[in-house]
């Protein structure tokens, strides 16, 4: 039997996507294995968010050679978003690399791996990535979910799981390399979603995380009909064995009042928003192109909290982004001292080629100043998260 190994960097729609990957693999008669030592394929499924992501997997593939030099049959594909991005780059820098394939592609790895295996002598390097915007019908992005989301493998836990029902992203943030690599905005159609859950259920399953780039920008029209992710969340909260149900990332200008008030009237639905915020500067999130202000995610939390008085909002921050003063610093300070997060994801800016920030802006903002603002934003969402759990605890007492 062969054999496989992959590992996974990024966000969650990495990890679904290689869980759809091992279902593919599995499917086909391929064994996973925990270390790359006896396989007979090396795959890495990539994140371009972060430069740190980047460096991480090539220092991966740099520590193959040995590997790839024992047995020059084996393959090494590089899956996912750096793979979308960097593409003929890749080879230059890894030579060993014999595939890439984009993340709109994942429905024809196994199709790829036994032509290469196959052929004899081994066929030259090929570049297998979806183009998105230009040459590929979109429907053809999502056919990797239709295709093996029934019966595929749970990563983390065999009680949880991860269903996606957006896929790519349609906001264009400056700083963002995600549209580029992901495609435009697709919404899955509800009925399969509902399927899924259903024989997720089935399966075992009793907490489902739906998952987007912007998750609560879900629209699917059909007719004179438009579903929601509320009327998502109505669907499915009735499905027996389902206890719970959260959904992530969410877009501030997207928490509507049908959003949230199905959050509260549904009691297996997560009291919880994961909604990014990125700065508490206006001049800032205008540059981010992020198309709200700081006193519009002011009001979205305040008509949270006024509707679900115990919701938990967790947010993303950006710090030392293109021209950020620190008067624009403080008021990030001040937004999450206002908002009181339950917890926050805080990173320096990342300058990602292929983004408008990357073309128009400068990145001006000092390193050992980035990482000053780094660890000060982060003490003060760590003494707000420790006032929530010490009223958890009074609560609980």
């Amino acid at each position: 039997m062969q054999k496989f190994y992959i590992e996974t960097v990024g966000c969650q729609m990495n990890v679904l996507d290689s869980e759809l990957v091992c279902s593919a693999l599995h499917q086909a008669g391929w064994q996973q294995v925990d270390t790359p030592t006896h396989a007979d394929v090396a795959l890495f499924n990539t994140c371009s968010v972060r430069q740190h992501a980047e460096d991480k997997i090539y220092s991966a593939l740099g520590r193959l050679k040995e590997w790839k030099g024992e047995k020059p049959d084996r393959l090494v594909g590089v899956l996912g978003c750096m793979a979308q991005k960097d593409q003929k780059m890749i080879f230059s820098r890894a030579p060993l690399v014999d595939f890439v394939l984009g993340p709109g592609k994942l429905h024809i790895l196994v199709e790829t791996i036994e032509q290469l295996l196959a052929s004899h002598p081994r066929s030259a390097k090929k570049v297998f990535v979806s183009l998105h915007r230009t040459t590929d019908n979109h429907a053809d992005v999502l056919e990797s979910f239709r295709m093996y989301n029934p019966d595929r493998t749970i990563t983390n836990s065999q009680d949880a799981a991860l269903v996606c029902i957006t896929f790519g992203c349609n906001q264009f943030c400056s700083y963002c390399i995600v549209p580029f690599v992901r495609g435009p905005e697709q919404s899955r159609n509800p009925q399969d979603i509902v399927n899924e859950v259903k024989h997720l259920a089935d399966k075992g399953v009793t907490k489902i995380t739906f998952i987007g780039q912007t998750v609560n920008s879900y629209r699917y029209q059909e007719g004179n009909k438009t579903a929601h992710l509320a009327d998502l969340l109505y669907q499915t909260s009735g499905i027996a064995g389902v206890e719970q149900i959260d959904f992530v990332t969410n877009y501030p200008l997207g928490i509507d009042g049908g959003l949230i008030h199905a959050v509260r009237d549904l009691p297996k639905v997560a009291k919880h928003f994961h909604v990014p915020a990125q700065s508490g500067s206006d001049a800032v999130l205008e540059r981010m192109n992020r198309h709200y202000t700081a006193a519009q995610y002011r009001d979205m939390t305040d008509r949270i909290y006024g509707t679900i008085p115990a919701a938990t909002i967790t947010s993303d921050f950006i710090v030392g982004f293109c021209g950020e003063t620190d008067e624009d610093f403080e008021q990030t300070v001040d937004l999450v001292k206002y908002c009181r997060f339950r917890n926050s994801f805080i990173f320096k800016y990342s300058e990602r080629d292929g983004t408008k920030a990357a073309k128009f802006y400068a990145d001006d903002v000092p390193d050992a100043v980035k990482r000053y603002r780094n660890n000060r934003l982060l003490e003060v969402q760590v003494d707000i998260s420790r006032q929530h759990a010490a009223a958890n605890d009074n609560r609980t007492i």
